[in-house]
């Protein structure tokens, strides 16, 4: 088991708790009465995430390869669940209720697709550069971005199409697909903005957000307050003025916002060398693998951490339209946080088979 990987993981899973209690805890009076509802939920999860995370870290690997149709149709299942039984809420379909608690099956749907695109690009290894494969693992894509598209979900069906596509590069897929295949998407995601009605707002907002302030550019307005609030060396953990009803969405999707205003632009940046050496790590352990399957799985796993810290810094400071991407084991969500800790288990268990290869 890679103890640095293990470290780390532990390590931020502990600061986004600490900083959840710190953010949240204003709106967590104001809804519930309780100022630490929303942490000790969170903790609930965190406790089931480390279960998740010991329990697929003794799963021989070998038996995602064996089982990746499997989890992907089970991961598509959910998703066409939500369409038909799912929670609505914030003018999206992206849960189910399971009595007493609801999930997102779109975080499944991400480890679920890795797998699955991991599995097709090992048993097309002989073939990589064929049309067959390329269009195997879009098809696995279409898919689960339609599905995504329909919840709507587009911050998502985003990080699913990069990770895919990333993976595919990695993998070895024929680069002369992907210029058609990237032509076809852009002009699929310009429509979305031109025609998505509340996605176009957003994308005014993102232009001049100050112009905006009193409706679409409000919560970005908000943010980059709280950012510049923070200075060098912060106001202090729990100091933050910001997230006493200024900032929307302070314990969810903008809470690098907070870290920002309490703990300053250095400590936003320790936070943010934490994740760079996790994701490092884990290309580490991709580099180290000695089978395809592994490495591209590893890949996959590390390039999904990347993609979701880098989106929602880009987002929270203003340099891409909000998205409603979420922070990793610091943003608020169950699903999400139980995920996270799984595929750190995935990641340690690779690590392990790379060390007993290795005596």
């Amino acid at each position: 088991m890679d103890l640095p990987y293990l470290v780390l993981t532990l390590i931020l899973m502990a600061l986004g708790l600490v900083m959840l209690f710190s953010a949240s805890f204003p709106s967590a009076y104001n809804e519930t009465g309780n100022s630490a509802s929303y942490f000790t939920s969170q903790a609930i999860y965190a406790a089931i995430g480390l279960g998740a995370m010991y329990f697929v870290s003794r799963v021989p690997y070998e038996w995602y390869f064996k089982c990746s149709k499997l989890l992907y149709v089970i991961a598509v299942g959910l998703l066409v669940a939500v369409f038909l039984f799912g929670l609505v809420g914030g003018g999206a379909q992206r849960w189910l209720n399971m009595g007493f608690f609801s999930f997102q099956p779109s975080e499944i749907a991400k480890v679920a697709l890795i797998i699955s695109v991991a599995s097709l690009l090992t048993k097309n290894r002989q073939r990589i550069k064929s049309s067959k494969t390329f269009f195997a693992c879009v098809g696995a894509l279409g898919i689960i971005a339609v599905l995504l598209i329909i919840e709507p979900h587009f911050s998502a069906t985003i990080i699913v199409c990069l990770l895919c596509f990333i993976m595919m590069a990695i993998g070895g897929v024929n680069w002369g697909w992907f210029a058609a295949i990237g032509g076809i998407g852009a002009i699929a995601i310009l429509a979305l903005l031109i025609f998505g009605g509340y996605t176009s707002d957003r994308l005014m907002a993102w232009q001049d957000p100050f112009s905006y302030a009193s409706d679409e550019g409000y919560q970005i307005v908000q943010s980059l307050y709280s950012i510049g609030s923070g200075g060098w060396l912060g106001l202090g953990f729990g100091m933050s003025r910001q997230k006493y009803e200024y900032l929307p969405e302070e314990h969810n999707d903008y809470i690098f916002a907070i870290v920002c205003e309490e703990l300053g632009l250095i400590g936003a940046m320790l936070i943010l060398l934490l994740f760079a050496l996790l994701i490092l790590r884990g290309f580490w352990i991709a580099l180290h693998c000695t089978d395809r399957f592994s490495m591209l799985m590893a890949c996959g796993l590390s390039t999904l951490f990347a993609l979701q810290v880098i989106l929602n810094i880009a987002v929270v400071t203003n340099l891409l339209p909000s998205t409603g991407i979420s922070m990793p084991f610091f943003s608020y969500g169950g699903t999400a946080l139980v995920m996270q800790l799984a595929q750190s288990g995935i990641m340690l268990n690779i690590s392990r088979s790379i060390t007993q290869r290795a005596k």
